[in-house]
């Protein structure tokens, strides 16, 4: 789709069709705040997930009548590892339809309450070195902080398994179950990122009408 199009499909070619416009921007705002509400609560409910996991991790470790407790923290921190890459992904996804509905809005807004959407006012530069760099207000994205978040946590928790993990010796043999699980891991990391990825085509709907009807 072009931007003639576009504009087509929305009644911004048309003086007449001011209302459509202006439908469609108040669908794409709310969307929009829809969608960073989404955002937070996805974040809230993996930052559960993966608290839990650290806990069990260190809980596990701190144990002193657990057998094989390396191990048990080995499979808790591939747990946790993966929770954490689905945030990450889980948190581009994201992203990708805020800023869909956000663009939405900037290509309708100029014809209904003008570029207020895409005009930023500011206050200009400090001369003051902690109020310009440390407390006064920066073009810093929420989001993309979360990112970097989630990816530093990926980060720990790879650490956390190199810990769990027994000291390479040559003269053992490679452990199958730890293997397994890495593997398996893995596994699930891949399809996250391959297969979860949303559907663009078009989509061809099957309708069934069931009949019924009452016995005289």
């Amino acid at each position: 789709m072009n931007e003639k199009e576009y504009k087509e499909s929305f009644g911004l070619s048309e003086p007449k069709n001011k209302e459509k416009t202006e439908k469609a921007l108040e669908h794409a705002l709310d969307i929009r705040k829809f969608e960073i509400g989404l955002y937070w609560q996805r974040a809230t409910y993996f930052w559960a997930l993966i608290a839990v996991a650290f806990a069990g991790y260190f809980a596990i470790l701190g144990s002193e009548h657990l057998n094989e407790k390396n191990y048990l923290a080995y499979i808790v921190g591939c747990i946790g590892l993966l929770f954490t890459w689905a945030w990450f992904l889980v948190n581009r996804g994201s992203k990708y339809w805020q800023e869909n509905w956000e663009n939405h809005v900037d290509m309708l807004e100029d014809d209904v309450i003008g570029p207020l959407y895409k005009t930023i006012l500011h206050r200009p530069a400090e001369s003051d070195f902690v109020e310009n760099y440390i407390t006064g207000p920066a073009a810093i994205s929420a989001s993309k902080t979360n990112q970097w978040v989630s990816l530093f946590t990926l980060f720990i928790w790879l650490a956390l398994i190199l810990h769990s993990l027994p000291e390479f010796n040559p003269i053992y043999t490679i452990s199958v179950r730890h293997v397994v699980v890495a593997l398996g891991t893995l596994t699930f990391a891949c399809l996250m990122l391959y297969k979860g990825k949303t559907h663009k085509g078009s989509y061809h709907h099957v309708a069934e009408k069931r009949g019924t009807k009452i016995n005289s």
